[in-house]
């Protein structure tokens, strides 16, 4: 909650945001980085997301706002955000990455802030946007994405202390990483529903015997 209130961490996350390099190098190095800030933008992503599925105009929104579940929606983001710095962590460990866990969580986080800022704008703008004039919103979408993602290839170079193609083949390993712990979680629901379900009919039957 402290560092949530500090000024020198706010202040830091918009240094870094701009000098990604020395940012993030500094966030490794000083510990001028915080993680409850980080998972706080995930929130507010997460929230700036389903603002955009609900509240974009129809010209480049056609999903159905009541078919939203903002709560769901939180909650995917966050897991696949644990998931990401997770399977990082698992591959950076092998490569003799120097961040810890929590710079990683650090890194991504502040990552986000452009596709927060660039997605609230973008829902905003579609509300004035005539036919024919959906590319400025694509554009806005186009920039906060292109953007979080220099920044996060920059986040985890500098706190893993690793060269351009190293942090590039390491993303790549991570998207496999992330695949591999999503199939493997989808293996463990499974057998825990179908041991539930065995349980279950063993409990029906032997309330209907006796």
């Amino acid at each position: 909650m402290k560092e949530l209130l500090s000024k020198e961490k706010w202040g830091w996350l918009f240094h870094t945001v701009n000098h990604p390099s020395d940012g993030f190098y500094w966030i490794r190095h000083q510990e001028k980085g915080s993680v409850a800030i980080a998972v706080l933008l995930v929130i507010l992503y997460a929230a700036a997301f389903s603002m955009n599925r609900i509240g974009a105009a129809f010209i480049v929104n056609d999903i159905e706002p009541r078919s939203v579940n903002s709560v769901a929606e939180l909650f995917g983001v966050l897991v696949l955000f644990l998931v990401i710095c997770t399977g990082n962590w698992s591959v950076t460990c092998l490569m003799e990455g120097e961040g810890r866990f929590r710079d990683i969580v650090t890194a991504v986080g502040y990552s986000l802030v452009p596709m927060i800022a660039c997605t609230a704008l973008a829902t905003v703008v579609s509300q004035f946007l005539a036919e024919n004039e959906e590319a400025f919103y694509t554009i806005l979408m186009g920039i906060g994405i292109a953007w979080t993602l220099l920044l996060m290839l920059t986040g985890i170079m500098q706190v893993h202390n690793y060269t351009l193609g190293k942090t590039l083949v390491t993303l790549f390993l991570t998207v496999i990483a992330v695949l591999i712990i999503v199939f493997l979680a989808l293996l463990v629901i499974n057998f825990i529903t179908q041991v539930w379900s065995f349980l279950r009919s063993i409990y029906t039957e032997l309330v209907f015997r006796f």
